[in-house]
């Protein structure tokens, strides 16, 4: 007698989750757990001390002042602070738990989010490098990957856009920004044509498409800040932010949200091809740039062997063996080159460097096989390509630009 087919939403039984659970805990040479109240315990220690520095450096953004160095830090602008820190945590929480909870629907064990706080006072950060979940233990179908990685940020975008909205339709004054520069109280809204010397660039956070729509939708012209006094808008910072994340999370690179969702659509062969394509691309813009025919003799005498190096780290594993690795390398090199060669001046993005380097040897670039490959329904394939367009428009190759 034939076997009948499996349902379209079939997923592994909790009996073989069960039997399962054991053998993966010897495999793991039964490292013991802490209890749960001091697991509980951690987590919401890091969660209170990561609320700490972002608000110290929500204050920070929004003072011009540095915690450790220079005049301190009133308590009322610590304070002030909070209007960074909780609706950018709020943001993090929010992706985290989609997570979480959907993880904990498909009864796949899991941890509460690890937030990760990142604090000077001696320059400015955002106070955190963001917060992560482990997930403890196999995930058995494409269905669950793809359910568990879009979660976070579908979520997380939910929240994102109605904060970035508010921050538009409650702008303060545009005297709110000689608050923070009494000095430049005396050239008035024209400010920026006399403060900023001409050709001295500064760091900025740059604007994606999402941001420019509801920017021209919502703000009112004449109270929107110069690109330069953003962070001292503590919601639109926050909400920019947010939309920096959402879109760093949905890069279609290995196990990246935007990887468990890719994989989910097109399957793992497809997926791990276009994969490794889209993870060339990226090491080939990060780098553009650094090095041309016109470069100094130090440039690539210093500078050039450890670009090597860097490449051949974060290459090795995009496909088997050393020479292999060597002819990306060359291949990358000689691209580059050949850009700088026909458009003289045009740059990629040497920050991306670091996050080749976690994607290349920490997370991987390639995505595992789930035991249930069957392909999606048609509901999630319509919200997996929705979420490659919020991809779109949140993502910016330049996070941090100079004007």
């Amino acid at each position: 007698m034939p076997t009948p087919p499996l349902p379209p939403d079939y997923s592994p039984p909790r009996l073989l989750r069960a039997r399962l659970r054991p053998l993966a805990r010897w495999q793991r040479y039964e490292r013991p757990e802490w209890p749960r109240w001091a697991r509980l315990l951690l987590h919401a220690g890091l969660f209170l001390l990561t609320l700490l520095t972002t608000t110290l450096a929500g204050a920070e953004w929004m003072t011009g002042k540095l915690t450790f160095a220079g005049p301190a830090l009133t308590r009322t602008e610590i304070l002030a602070g909070l209007w960074f820190s909780l609706p950018f945590l709020g943001v993090l929480t929010v992706h985290e738990f989609g997570h979480y909870f959907v993880a904990r629907y498909h009864r796949i064990r899991v941890t509460l989010p690890y937030y990760l706080p990142f604090f000077t006072g001696l320059f400015n950060t955002i106070g955190t490098f963001g917060a992560v979940i482990r997930i403890r233990e196999k995930i058995f179908s494409r269905r669950e990957f793809f359910d568990v990685g879009i979660a976070g940020p579908l979520a997380g975008f939910v929240v994102a856009v109605p904060l970035l909205a508010y921050g538009f339709l409650t702008l303060p004054p545009a005297e709110y920004v000689f608050q923070i520069h009494p000095e430049f109280r005396l050239y008035g809204a024209d400010y920026a044509r006399y403060v900023y010397p001409d050709g001295q660039l500064a760091a900025t956070l740059s604007r994606p498409l999402l941001y420019q729509l509801l920017e021209n939708w919502l703000a009112d012209p004449a109270r929107l800040p110069h690109p330069r006094e953003l962070m001292h808008y503590p919601l639109l910072l926050a909400g920019s932010l947010s939309l920096f994340f959402t879109a760093l999370n949905l890069l279609p690179i290995g196990q990246l949200d935007g990887g468990h969702i890719l994989y989910g659509l097109l399957g793992f062969r497809r997926f791990n091809q276009l994969s490794a394509l889209l993870f060339l691309a990226f090491i080939f813009y990060a780098g553009l740039g650094l090095f041309s025919l016109d470069s100094s003799r130090d440039t690539w005498l210093y500078g050039g062997p450890a670009y090597l190096l860097y490449l051949y780290a974060v290459l090795g594993r995009v496909l088997p063996g050393r020479r292999r690795t060597l002819y990306l390398m060359a291949g990358i090199v000689s691209a580059q080159l050949a850009v700088t060669l026909a458009l003289p001046g045009v740059t990629g993005n040497p920050g991306w460097l670091v996050f080749g380097l976690l994607l290349g040897r920490v997370t991987g670039i390639y995505h595992p096989p789930a035991t249930d490959e069957r392909p999606l329904t048609l509901g999630r394939k319509v919200l997996g390509w929705l979420m490659v367009l919020v991809f779109i428009l949140c993502f910016s190759p330049l996070p941090f630009g100079l004007e």
